[in-house]
């Protein structure tokens, strides 16, 4: 006996399926038909999204069919052989019951198929680890399993699971990887705005700083034009040589007199200098008898202080819950601390079986909320739903290249469980090497990366002053600390998005191959694709490099002016000056002018064009509040027209100051007045000012075109860098000129030997530079003017 239904929610005596979107599926099964309703741990809300259903009742079971794909169940208890979900585009995405995805299909892609979610902490990890699961899949299914969560009622508290029962989330969406985050978030909830100031640079340092040495500290940053937004003071902050008789000092919660004689004064002043503050806290040993607020936790749960015993740490005790709050950290907050480190001590076992650090993550999350100001901690990743929970600490990793060369990886990764707020121990925690060329590549990576935090251990060898390193990469840290704060308006808009900040290429392009091939590669926002190099310059060329894939398009590095054809793989290679940072031809990116304060609303902005297509962008800027105040720009780049427009600001434009308006047009040629930029080519050009919200129109003399590579300057300048033979230089200028075109000059440059001086010896080019000098001659597809470039020699 069958029965067609065709409804999103299908229930059996012990099973309840619901669609809750095309390509999502919950199967929930309890012997005793009791079925989940209220949020869990990981779970907020399950809406349904609209889906086309067919399904058929047969026996006790059911075979149910969307768009995406198609379920067999038999009405038992679930069994490999009794419940299957198969994709319905590719006919090898096949889910049973109990059984990896990967025993189908990782013969197929030869490698691992779920693409990957986050771990835990990074702490003592030299290079790679295993992270667990996420959304996203090759095989196009994946799996997230919630019947482990403990389930939360209206009252707030954690009921435990009921042993047996299994609550399974299918997700099935093929190669359309950012569809499945986008599923995973109207389940577990969208991540919270955090404030602005967040966005700009962390100063962390494990150090017993006093008062004084703090402030000198920050008046240094100020007058080298370093800025920061955020001071983060480790546990010296409280105090640490404590009586033996309370056990050890890495708990705390009472200001060291020694080291700041004046807290409240402290903390007002680092506001009056722009910064916000956060202290780091290790909770795991509770409120000892000499912490200051030691009376006012017993006196609010009612013990007797005098005992002197210690209260302890348990998240599972509401009435502990309320005076951990209330009695010490409402008052250090009232006193100007802006948000907390929470550092891990605690393990990941508590009398209810709760995770203790999901309890700190979500009981500090819900109090700033209740406090009625927006969530921000630093804390580390507690399982899917994190996203909740902004920022991640990644723990203390050591200080090597291999460190650095995964993290960019592990970074992108985490978005495909919705987790897109990494903050790592830029530069690395402790051991490894001291490496200058390694301090400077970590750094560009952390400010092209969610949260730029500089931090390191406590060792006099081993901070991250900019002025402790060699003078050339001084002065560049210098440069990208700046570019950073310029980043804000673009980095907030993208945040305000909902999605993961930094994620991978196949998010955008999960049908290509290549897009899984460059693990060194992301996305910055919508917009910037970046390649970190992590690895040393090559000896012979004095460059680093970066394998990179270019969607199909045109497209322009920011740092170079450079112009690439899309669609292809490609090794960069860049001095220590850049990384690779492209923008496709239309483009508009906003940047802050860099006397702007990273928590403010910009009165000078610039506006980077990527010349050689249309585009435009909307800017979203806000009051800063819980429930903000919003306020958006519109702004146009009609490439034909060489008009660039800010629209009318909309919404609470009283927000919005008067500004300054500048413009860089980069990959191409603009006829306006306006200063050349020697590296790039771009030209910047100034657009005046407007009042509040008022519009602004601006157009170029004629129409922009897109411009050439420069070729043989560029070409010049590598080989004048490099570090090689007098003949291999020579070597290559004589094949360049001698080519008819740029297709022959790297089929000669990588086949030809090259004589030299010494006895008639004969060699070849050295292999990174002539592949430097290759990326240049085909970077795009205006062959032309390179061969006009070559003909006419050096």
């Amino acid at each position: 006996m069958s029965e067609v239904v065709n409804e999103q929610v299908i229930t059996g005596e012990t099973w309840r399926i619901s669609v809750l979107s095309p390509a999502l599926l919950r199967f929930e099964w309890d012997a005793d038909g009791e079925f989940q309703d209220s949020p869990t741990q990981v779970v907020t809300d399950r809406p349904l999204q609209p889906a086309k259903v067919v399904a058929e009742r047969r026996g006790d079971g059911l075979q149910l069919i969307t768009h995406d794909f198609q379920l067999d169940y038999d009405g038992q208890a679930p069994t490999a052989a009794g419940l299957s979900v198969r994709g319905r585009i590719n006919y090898h995405s096949v889910w049973r019951y109990g059984e990896p995805i990967e025993n189908h299909f990782a013969a197929l892609v030869g490698h691992r198929v779920n693409l990957g979610g986050t771990a835990r902490t990074l702490d003592t990890i030299d290079g790679a680890t295993p992270v667990e699961d996420g959304v996203a899949s090759r095989a196009g299914i994946a799996v997230l399993d919630d019947s482990a969560s403990f389930t939360l009622t209206e009252e707030g508290t954690l009921v435990p699971p009921k042993p047996g029962r299994v609550d399974l989330y299918v997700f099935v969406h093929g190669s359309r990887h950012a569809d499945a985050v986008a599923d995973y978030h109207s389940i577990t909830g969208q991540t919270p705005l955090i404030p602005r100031y967040a966005l700009g640079n962390w100063w962390s340092r494990y150090h017993p700083y006093t008062q004084d040495e703090y402030e000198a500290l920050m008046d240094r940053f100020a007058e080298e034009r370093l800025p920061f937004s955020v001071a983060v003071i480790d546990m010296d902050w409280h105090l640490t040589d404590i009586d033996p008789r309370y056990g050890h000092g890495w708990t705390g919660y009472s200001w060291n007199p020694e080291l700041f004689a004046d807290p409240a004064a402290f903390l007002k002043g680092l506001h009056d200098r722009g910064m916000a503050v956060s202290l780091n806290v290790h909770p795991a040993d509770g409120i000892r008898a000499f912490e200051d607020a030691y009376p006012a936790v017993c006196e609010a749960l009612g013990r007797d202080p005098e005992s002197g015993l210690p209260v302890e740490f348990d998240l599972n005790d509401p009435d502990f819950v309320h005076a951990y709050f209330t009695a010490v950290h409402h008052p250090l907050e009232d006193m100007g601390v802006d948000f907390w480190w929470i550092d891990w001590q605690q393990g990941t076992h508590s009398r209810t079986g709760v995770d203790p650090l999901w309890l700190l993550n979500h009981h500090h999350t819900l109090d700033m909320i209740q406090r009625g100001r927006r969530p921000l901690i630093l804390s580390r990743y507690s399982g899917p739903g994190s996203h909740r929970y902004p920022v991640g600490f990644s723990g203390d990793t050591i200080t090597t290249w291999a460190s650095l060369e995964f993290q960019p990886w592990f970074t992108a990764t985490a978005a495909n469980i919705g987790y897109g707020m990494w903050s790592h121990d830029i530069g690395g925690h402790a051991f490894g090497e001291r490496d200058d060329e390694m301090a400077l590549r970590w750094l560009q990576f952390g400010v092209l990366s969610p949260i730029n935090r500089l931090h390191s251990t406590f060792d006099p060898f081993l901070g991250k002053e900019p002025w402790k390193f060699r003078p050339d990469v001084r002065d560049i840290m210098g440069e990208f600390l700046r570019l950073r704060h310029a980043l804000v308006p673009y980095l907030y808009t993208e945040w305000a998005t909902g999605l993961p900040i930094v994620k991978p290429m196949y998010h955008t392009h999960g049908g290509i191959e290549h897009a899984y091939d460059v693990d060194n590669q992301y996305w910055l926002g919508r917009c910037l694709i970046v390649a970190p190099i992590t690895s040393p310059v090559d000896p012979d060329s004095q460059l680093g490099s970066v394998q990179t894939w270019l969607p199909p398009g045109d497209w322009v590095d920011l740092m170079t002016g450079v112009r690439y054809d899309g669609g292809r793989l490609l090794t960069m290679h860049r001095t220590l000056e850049t990384v690779p940072v492209l923008a496709k031809a239309g483009t508009v990116l906003p940047l802050a002018g860099e006397r702007v304060r990273a928590a403010d609303l910009p009165d000078d902005l610039e506006l980077v064009i990527a010349v050689g297509a249309s585009g435009s962008y909307e800017l979203v800027e806000d009051d800063g509040a819980l429930e903000p105040r919003t306020v958006t720009t519109h702004i146009e780049w009609d490439q034909e027209a060489g008009r660039l427009r800010v629209a009318p600001a909309e919404g609470a434009v009283d927000l919005l100051p008067q500004r300054t308006w500048r413009a860089r047009f980069v990959g191409g040629d603009v006829a306006a007045d306006g200063a050349k930029d020697p590296v790039t080519g771009a030209v910047v050009v100034d657009l005046g000012q407007t009042a509040s919200g008022e519009e602004l129109v601006w157009t170029a003399d004629e129409p922009p075109t897109p411009g050439g590579n420069d070729v043989r300057r560029r070409v010049l300048a590598v080989v004048e860098r490099a570090q090689t033979s007098a003949s291999h230089k020579s070597g290559i200028a004589s094949i360049i000129t001698q080519a008819p075109d740029p297709l022959a000059a790297v089929v000669a440059l990588r086949e030809h030997p090259v004589r030299g001086a010494v006895r008639g010896e004969v060699t070849r080019l050295p292999e990174a530079l002539v592949s430097a000098v290759t990326e240049l001659l085909v970077a795009h597809c205006e062959r032309s003017a390179a061969q006009d470039e070559m003909s006419s020699g050096w």
